[in-house]
């Protein structure tokens, strides 16, 4: 007979081993580090943060917008006792401005969705985990993530237990669609389901890197056969350093395979916290009645953060409005201050280390798009050691690449994000950055 277990002392300390097993993964900590070394070496320049930059914000905004909204709730006729309600209660699970950001799809994405399939979400990481708890069943529901991956995503399948299986990216950008395959194959022949695919086909985070039209269609294409959903992150996809944005996979999509993950942290601000799902796809109950999975997801979100805060979701609709629901339009300033970082970070690179040197080294970078970041391939082991000598010795801060990762991978590579920087700083970064690779390569 098996001994009855000893009933845990209160006051004494919690053994780590006893709680959820995501609190112990090294990814966890890797995260916290950087935040870490950014507070002990504040003066660093700093390559490290993929936040928006903070001259395009202004306090007395935020004024302006909530007024708009409210003017435009009066202007639909809702009584002041309606407009107080409607701001400061508990609201709708699937939030108030989804006839607002279903517009603004229509206007920048040329995509028609429903108010009805919108979801309105605290940041996009909330809507991930809805996402994947909607959509993952049971232990044997596998995740397929590109590599490298956005942490966010593999923390929340972390978190929900839920396996991940990495696939390469491929010489057009994004999971490579014979790697998909591939990969849905084995884990079907493992036993187990392939549910779905995650990936950000614009400018990803951490790659850079920027799906072709081509691929995007063999991706869908691909997907379908395989029975996958395709989990789709667009949080970067208005940041293009050349005109000519490329449709979304949800744009492209014509059956309802994509669930569109969406986000106003770079667009609008990030401190309102907001995102949003377009979950379309339907689902059909025991008793046969129709209905669509964002309804699912409210569900799930009943239980979590309840709603959205109304304030949030206010002063992002104030901002659409301003803007008659066009952020590709107003985002035209940050779109031209980004590119114009990225065209100096890859210059200053170049000027360095000419080619020559480049192949001596054993150095390479790669030549996004647009967006936030740019890779760099270094001979050296890349790790927190090293980032926190290079923030020590020379001022410059940037991120490891190896927790991107899932299954290992990346310790000779490392990101930086050239949002938050001026052009001058960039310069001065990389000059810093030049005298650490070239001191770590001898």
């Amino acid at each position: 007979m098996t001994a009855p277990a000893s009933a845990p002392v209160i006051g004494a300390p919690l053994p780590l081993g006893e709680l959820h097993g995501s609190l112990a993964d090294p990814l966890l900590d890797a995260m916290t580090f950087l935040n870490e070394v950014t507070e002990r070496y504040p003066d660093a320049l700093s390559f490290a943060p993929g936040r928006p930059h903070e001259g395009f914000f202004e306090p007395e905004t935020v004024h302006a917008y909530l007024d708009t909204y409210l003017a435009h709730l009066a202007d639909r006729g809702l009584s002041r006792s309606a407009v107080r309600t409607a701001l400061f209660q508990y609201g709708p699970t699937k939030g108030i401005i989804a006839d607002l950001v279903a517009r603004t799809l229509a206007n920048d994405e040329g995509l028609e969705v429903a108010p009805e399939a919108l979801v309105l979400t605290v940041g996009a990481q909330e809507g991930m985990l809805l996402v994947l708890r909607a959509l993952c069943a049971t232990l044997d529901d596998v995740l397929l993530v590109s590599s490298p991956c956005y942490v966010g995503v593999t923390g929340a399948a972390r978190l929900l237990d839920l396996a991940t299986v990495p696939v390469p990216e491929g010489p057009d950008g994004g999971p490579d669609p014979e790697a998909v395959r591939a990969a849905a194959s084995a884990v079907r022949a493992s036993g187990r389901r392939p549910r779905a695919l995650y990936v950000v086909p614009d400018f990803a985070n951490p790659s850079g890197t920027s799906m072709t039209v081509e691929a995007r269609a063999a991706l869908l294409e691909v997907a379908a056969e395989q029975g996958l959903l395709v989990i789709e992150d667009n949080p970067y996809g208005f940041f293009a350093r050349e005109s000519g944005e490329r449709p979304t996979l949800k744009a492209l999509d014509r059956h309802r395979q994509v669930v569109y993950l969406g986000s106003f942290a770079k667009t609008c601000f990030p401190g309102a916290r907001l995102g949003y799902v377009v979950a379309d796809q339907e689902v059909v109950t025991p008793d046969g009645r129709t209905g669509l999975l964002a309804d699912q997801l409210a569900k799930l979100k009943s239980m979590t953060t309840v709603n959205t805060p109304a304030l949030s979701q206010a002063v992002i609709g104030g901002m659409l409005l301003s803007h008659d629901c066009r952020l590709r339009a107003a985002n035209a300033p940050a779109r031209a201050y980004y590119a114009a970082n990225l065209t100096v970070l890859l210059r200053e690179l170049e000027r360095h280390f000419p080619a020559a040197e480049r192949a001596r080294l054993g150095l390479s970078w790669n030549e996004p798009e647009g967006g936030f970041f740019a890779v760099l391939d270094v001979p050296f082991s890349a790790d927190e050691a090293a980032m926190e000598r290079c923030a020590r010795d020379h001022g410059v801060l940037w991120t490891p690449m190896a927790p991107f990762y899932p299954a290992g991978g990346g310790e000779r590579r490392l990101r930086l994000s050239i949002s938050a920087l001026s052009q001058d700083q960039i310069a001065a970064g990389v000059a810093r950055l030049a005298d650490f690779i070239r001191e770590s390569a001898s």
